[in-house]
């Protein structure tokens, strides 16, 4: 069962005015916060939707926007790694759960391992996708000298009506993104912080360094890496893993910070989580008539269903026209309709919803 979002403030103990949601119900699973969210954005992106889908359909789903960014204050004097974890403890206090499973993406990972290396007996599980420990700064003198000059360009840049820039950054995170993914996590950049805030960020995740907790974390750990991630590179994912005693590690086929609906990666991220956690499958109250559709069929029907052509539907999902015309066919014949009008008014009578997408 789902249960909408409700947002809510908190107010850490140096006076900052933290924002904090929940959704969904079942065990209780804590993300850390990770580069630029936004509470109310995220929720109808075309990035983010399908993360906050999931993690709702199957927990009790409790996520924040960090110090800086997102509904959380942005003026704030303190933006150091002990306050991240610090905001961390307080949003886990509000949320009132004496134990949980902890998500870190990106940098969030270094701050779930303080977390759990400090308050073990908290932590049912630990996920860490994406994850590095250690920040640009302090890895090779060749990254320490390119992250530099990022965040340079974001002081200069990132507050600029053209999106010239902010498209070369949020382009590493989804390079097999659509231009309409690429356009809103732009956008998502000039709406969520400041440049000063961008900027400043940046040069503080640069110059993170936890490695010294790994060994201390004896929490049960999943760590899940992109291949071909160009944002945070394979080997910091596996230094991880090496590095907590025991942890598990998954080598995910993606060239995507952030993994994408479509994408066969994050169909096997789904599926190593629930395993991991012992999570089932969500119940899935939806007509029974859709229950042959593929996951990637179901989307199509979502999309065609929204009024997109098919070659929109290509464009969106990064197939070819050709590929779209045989989904939609398939869809044909399972649902037994004759047309596209058939299909919609197929799906709309049945409720078919874009969350079962």
């Amino acid at each position: 069962m789902h249960r909408g979002q409700r947002i809510r403030y908190l107010r850490t103990d140096d006076g900052v005015q933290l924002a904090w949601a929940d959704a969904g119900t079942g065990p209780v699973l804590v993300k850390a916060a990770n580069w630029l969210t936004h509470l109310e954005y995220d929720r109808e992106s075309p990035v983010w939707r399908h993360w906050i889908q999931f993690f709702a359909a199957h927990y009790r789903f409790v996520r924040y926007d960090e110090r800086g960014c997102g509904m959380t204050e942005w003026q704030v004097g303190d933006l150091s790694f002990d306050r991240w974890v610090a905001d961390l403890e307080a949003v886990v206090a509000a949320a009132g759960t004496p134990r949980f499973a902890l998500l870190g993406i990106s940098q969030g990972a270094a701050t779930c391992v303080a977390y759990a290396a400090r308050h073990p007996e908290r932590v049912s599980h630990l996920v860490l996708y994406g994850g590095y420990v250690r920040g640009a700064a302090v890895r090779t003198p060749r990254e320490a000298r390119e992250f530099g000059a990022i965040v340079e360009l974001a002081r200069l840049g990132w507050g600029r009506e053209h999106p010239a820039f902010r498209h070369l950054f949020t382009s590493r995170f989804i390079p097999n993104g659509t231009e309409e993914q690429i356009q809103w996590f732009s956008e998502l950049c000039r709406k969520t912080t400041s440049p000063e805030i961008a900027g400043e960020l940046l040069e503080r995740r640069s110059r993170i360094d936890a490695t010294g907790l790994l060994d201390r974390v004896t929490t049960p750990t999943l760590v899940l890496h992109a291949r071909d991630d160009i944002v945070v590179p394979l080997a910091e994912g596996r230094l991880i893993a090496s590095g907590i005693p025991s942890a598990q590690f998954v080598e995910l086929d993606s060239h995507n910070h952030i993994l994408l609906a479509h994408e066969p990666a994050w169909e096997r991220f789904c599926a190593a989580v629930t395993d991991f956690t012992g999570v089932p499958a969500a119940v899935d109250t939806e007509d029974p008539a859709f229950a042959s559709l593929s996951p990637r069929e179901r989307t199509v029907l979502a999309l065609l269903s929204e009024g997109l052509s098919n070659a929109s539907i290509a464009e969106r999902l990064s197939l070819s026209e050709k590929t779209v015309r045989n989904h939609i066919s398939n869809i044909f014949d399972k649902l037994g309709v004759r047309s596209r009008a058939e299909a919609i008014v197929f799906a709309r009578d049945r409720h078919f919803r874009r969350d079962h997408a």
